[in-house]
C-alpha cells in the first residue's frame, strides 16, 4: 500500500466536512459534478487528489468557495 499524500489527505478532510454541510451522499455529489461515486470516496480518503478543474466542479456542487476546498493546504 503506497503512503497517503499530506495534500490529498486534506484535501479529503474539507471534501467530506464540505459535503456534509450540503447534506449530500457521495452518490448525490458524484452525480453533481459528473464524477464518480468512488472518485468521490477515493477523494475523501485521501487516496487520490483531484485537477483543479474537477477541485471547482465538486465546490460548485457542495456551493463552497474552492479555497474552502483548499483550507490547511500549504
Amino acid at each position: 500500500m503506497s503512503e497517503r499524500n499530506p495534500i490529498s489527505i486534506q484535501f479529503g478532510r474539507n471534501l467530506a466536512e464540505a459535503r456534509g454541510w450540503a447534506d449530500l451522499t457521495q452518490a448525490q455529489l458524484a452525480e453533481q459534478a459528473s464524477l464518480r461515486q468512488f472518485d468521490i470516496a477515493r477523494f475523501e480518503r485521501g487516496m487520490r487528489c483531484p485537477r483543479l478543474d474537477v477541485v471547482v466542479k465538486l465546490a460548485e456542487a457542495v456551493e463552497v468557495h474552492v479555497r474552502d476546498l483548499l483550507f490547511g493546504i500549504e
